[in-house]
């Protein structure tokens, strides 16, 4: 039996709109841009009509000729997309560059592998902070929840606070009550810990426990996480 290629191709993040020196890169095969094709057609139908995926290759055909060919009929498919404005800012583009690392994160900190989960968390952030122009500014708090728990239980309360304060703000904002419940006993938890005035964000807490019936604190923010990505 012959092997089979699997191409892989590069895709660079940059922001838009603004000098960005800093690389940031995933990997993907043709299938996860065939997969991302499919989903976008089917939540956006006729306003894609002018986005075309490249064909699959036939098999074999894997000539660096062909492969640079595909990867810059790639290059433009993705800049064709990023032009139209319901991909661009839909939740399964972004999906496209970060979950596949995501999962791969949140596997790893079931498994208890706390450092390796957080340091593949910290690149997605970096993925979705230049994603975050043209996306959902909710975006990253699965994310800084994540890495909280990670620093959490690596007994880093300094980073752990951080990450938990960073995301507070957009799970307030847009109705997060899972999170914001979670964040808040987290960030009063580790305030104590470190020395921080928590009255605020205590009183907070009591205020959300009280409105909901205790139903918007009935998990822990590492309950919550351990589920996501799965």
């Amino acid at each position: 039996m012959l092997p089979v290629c699997l191409q892989v191709y590069e895709v660079v993040v940059m922001r838009s709109g603004s000098f960005d020196s800093h690389r940031v890169s995933v990997e993907r095969r043709y299938s996860d841009f065939s997969l991302l094709h499919h989903d976008l057609l089917a939540e956006f139908g006729g306003e894609l009509e002018d986005v075309v995926l490249p064909p699959k290759l036939l098999s074999g055909n894997f000539s660096a000729d062909v492969i640079s060919k595909r990867r810059l009929a790639l290059q433009d498919y993705l800049a064709r997309l990023y032009a139209t404005r319901c991909a661009r800012h839909a939740a399964r583009f972004a999906r496209f560059f970060t979950d596949p690392e995501q999962k791969r994160a949140h596997d790893l900190l079931r498994g208890g592998r706390f450092t390796l989960a957080a340091q593949q968390l910290q690149s997605v952030l970096e993925l979705e902070e230049k994603l975050l122009p043209w996306q959902h500014p909710a975006l990253s708090v699965p994310t800084l929840a994540a890495l909280a728990v990670c620093h959490r239980d690596l007994e880093e309360a300094e980073p752990a606070f951080a990450a938990a304060q960073r995301a507070l703000p957009a799970a307030r904002r847009y109705g997060l009550k899972k999170y914001r419940a979670a964040l808040l006993e987290l960030l009063v938890d580790l305030g104590y810990q470190l020395g921080r005035p928590t009255a605020t964000l205590q009183h907070e807490l009591t205020g959300l426990r009280d409105a909901e019936r205790g139903e918007a604190t009935a998990r822990s923010l590492k309950e919550i996480v351990v589920q996501n990505f799965t």
